[in-house]
């Protein structure tokens, strides 16, 4: 197996040396003959909270990099890019670095990704971008607080790699990890994503009863934040909840992909004749 490893907390990140030692103990612990490579591409800063974006490329074509060694890992290749971590993504599973993956490992992540923040988030961005190109991949964060337990996140993490040899082609996992040392942790479960938001309430400047014309909107945040707030709305199965009673959460998530809903079929028909009826009366209105 051929490893790409990026996040989105950049490549000097302490979860991204974390996790690349686990994985080169993890490739020297391979039986004879089987192949465990890895390479990183990752950001050169803080790239949080940028889901799947790749910025404006066409704008700026040319990516600056640079080799880089992670304390620890010296034994694999490492580049620091000038890119969010979808486009890093992209840039190592193309074969820019001469290396072609099988897998993204992205993360570890500084802070819970439960919830709707999945969708926001950076490291699980970073493997549905992999997945559109082909690529499996494993997000993997961990619960923020104090002293975060990094080394347990990835031990856990590298435990679940194996699996991926006899997974379906472009399978995604999402691995949530509580902040316990690993004698503390209580197992790992199958979670399901929760309803839990980033941002719970909004609130912008008021002066004199009204809203301001400027000021700063001050954001409240909801459960699905690095430190993991209220969950007691959840299900015990929910990815937050699980958290919170001490289990790692794992779960499989797809990119983006068509809707094929059969209950959407009368609604397309509809739209689609009446945008097909006015295009034709647009055609008769040309001189």
């Amino acid at each position: 197996m051929r490893i790409l490893i990026t996040n989105d907390d950049g490549i000097n990140a302490p979860g991204m040396e974390v996790l690349a030692r686990h994985v080169v103990q993890w490739m020297a612990s391979g039986p004879t003959g089987e192949i465990r490579e890895a390479l990183v591409v990752a950001p050169s800063t803080n790239y949080s909270g940028m889901s799947a974006a790749v910025g404006d490329v066409f704008h700026r074509p040319n990516v600056p990099y640079r080799r880089y060694k992670i304390p620890g890992a010296e034994s694999i290749d490492a580049y620091s890019v000038d890119a969010p971590p979808a486009l890093c993504a992209i840039i190592g599973a193309i074969g820019s670095f001469d290396f072609q993956p099988d897998l993204i490992l992205s993360g570890i992540n500084a802070g819970a990704n439960v919830g709707r923040s999945v969708l926001h988030s950076g490291t699980v961005g970073a493997i549905f971008t992999g997945s559109l190109l082909g690529l499996s991949g494993l997000a993997v964060s961990v619960q923020w607080g104090d002293d975060v337990h990094y080394e347990t996140a990835g031990a856990v993490a590298v435990e679940v790699l194996q699996e991926f040899l006899d997974a379906p082609p472009c399978t995604l996992l999402n691995l949530n990890v509580p902040n316990l040392a690993a004698a503390d942790l209580k197992g790992v479960r199958r979670g399901r994503i929760s309803t839990a938001g980033v941002v719970k309430s909004a609130s912008p400047r008021i002066h004199d009863g009204s809203i301001s014309d400027e000021g700063e909107i001050k954001l409240r945040f909801g459960a699905a934040s690095p430190q993991l707030g209220d969950v007691s709305d959840e299900d015990a199965d929910e990815d937050g909840a699980l958290l919170a009673a001490g289990y790692a959460s794992l779960t499989p998530v797809v990119g983006p992909h068509e809707n094929v809903d059969p209950g959407l079929d009368t609604l397309m028909h509809a739209a689609l004749t009446t945008i097909g009826r006015h295009l034709v009366q647009l055609r008769g209105a040309t001189p």
